[in-house]
């Protein structure tokens, strides 16, 4: 297995990002926790037991129990400071589910998934965590996420060095979500993707939101070179000239992947056996030709 991400960096960052309660960086939780929770008000099941894992705030939490949709839930987090008052929470790394197997009805994982270096690895611990015919949703931002910020910084860095180094973490394309989520075992799984513009002043009030998430660059593989004024300057030169909108504001894309699946249970609708059709497709088609050229 690849070590892509710093994992001991990524807790301390974002432990650091909820201690400073920047309320304004949390918009992009906020709108992942809103459309989990709609999603999970329409699915004509009651779940018992859910956990909402490294969903930070807890906001996740709130939102999917004010559907009446749950019994009960559970939180599990890196750390106990995010614990609320009066709440006792688990703790374990992004990559543990400290969960004991077929435990639990549903699994709400709010934009922690991309930052694991073992993706398949925390998705069979999902589905083995759930009961037969228990249910993950999830957010995961996805392929598309900060595209234009990528641009700007490698660009800048190869004017003024001649060479590049990631700045930006990986994000996983819509399909292959779908793909590990078949590897993992999960049955009926739906994967779609939203696309989030959202409008800042410059590069450097986008970067100073990123701080605020706990998203700054997690990379193992980033240069510990420092930084000097003059890349952010022209990085931000670059990113006006590319990608600003008449009023000179720039613009910066989150794309997030919502994911459902299922654990496996017998009385899941199941997909016809090949061969198992009772009508021809070719005959279907020339039905419904001859239908379309009948007058009326």
């Amino acid at each position: 297995m690849d070590v892509i991400f710093d994992e001991k960096l990524i807790q301390a960052r974002r432990k650091k990002a909820y201690l400073a309660r920047d309320e304004k960086a949390g918009f992009l939780l906020e709108i992942a926790s809103q459309e989990l929770a709609d999603r999970l008000a329409v699915v004509e099941r009651h779940f018992d037991v859910a956990v909402e894992l490294h969903g930070g705030n807890g906001v996740t939490a709130t939102e999917a129990t004010a559907t009446g949709k749950i019994g009960s839930i559970r939180r599990i987090e890196t750390d106990e400071i995010y614990a609320r008052p009066g709440e006792q929470i688990e703790v374990a790394g992004l990559e543990e589910i400290p969960l004991e197997p077929a435990s639990v009805n549903l699994v709400l994982s709010p934009l922690a998934l991309h930052l694991v270096n073992d993706t398949p690895g925390t998705l069979i611990q999902i589905r083995r965590a759930l009961k037969p015919d228990g249910l993950l949703l999830a957010a995961i931002p996805g392929s598309g996420t900060l595209t234009e910020l990528r641009d700007v910084l490698l660009s800048a860095e190869a004017e003024l060095t001649g060479g590049a180094s990631p700045r930006v973490i990986p994000f996983a394309d819509v399909r292959d979500i779908g793909a590990l989520l078949q590897r993992a075992g999960f049955a009926l799984p739906v994967v779609d993707i939203e696309t989030y513009t959202v409008r800042y002043d410059s590069l450097f009030a986008l970067m100073r939101d990123l701080r605020a998430m706990g998203m700054a660059n997690p990379l193992v593989g980033r240069s510990r070179t420092p930084v000097t004024r003059a890349f952010f300057m022209r990085a931000a030169e670059l990113y006006a000239e590319r990608y600003s909108d008449p009023d000179g504001r720039i613009r910066a894309t989150f794309s997030i992947i919502y994911v459902s699946g299922w654990a496996p249970h017998e009385n899941q609708q199941k997909p016809l056996r090949p061969g198992s059709a009772k009508v021809r497709l070719a005959d279907a088609l020339r039905a419904a030709t001859e239908s379309d050229g009948k007058e009326n």
